[in-house]
């Protein structure tokens, strides 16, 4: 979300700056935009001036594409949903159909947000504390 709000001029962003705004290590995000590089997701543009941008706009990038490039598939929340060699049961169970509905239903959230809409309800969150007084 970072990368999209503060690189969407095109400018590529240093991982020091992230790491700053977001409050995480650096090495931490060394390791996910890593997996995110080579997933295609973002590039690295090296020298002084280097840092990451993302490879493709906000809005054609889903939170469950990002999701599953860091975690794994989303909608597999137990083993025997995608392996039915885990369980002598998976034929006539029927906790295994609740698993197989929930995570399409996750999987449908997940990939009904974009990267854009993280990015405007983050901007509104913000406005909103910025509006806050405390006495």
């Amino acid at each position: 979300m970072d990368l999209a709000a503060f690189g969407a001029s095109g400018t590529p962003v240093f991982l020091s700056d992230i790491a700053k705004r977001q409050a995480l290590s650096e090495k931490y995000l060394e390791h996910i935009f890593g997996a995110l590089h080579k997933a295609g997701l973002v590039k690295a543009v090296r020298g002084r001036k280097g840092g990451y941008l993302l490879n493709r706009l906000p809005v054609d990038i889903t939170v469950s594409h990002i999701l599953t490039v860091l975690e794994g598939p989303c909608n597999t929340l137990v083993d025997c949903v995608t392996d039915v060699t885990v369980c002598p049961k998976t034929d006539v169970c029927a906790t295994r159909d609740i698993w197989t509905v929930l995570g399409s239903k996750i999987e449908e959230t997940l990939s009904s947000y974009t990267l854009a809409d993280v990015v405007e309800r983050q901007r509104e969150k913000s406005g909103k504390e910025a509006l806050m007084y405390h006495i």
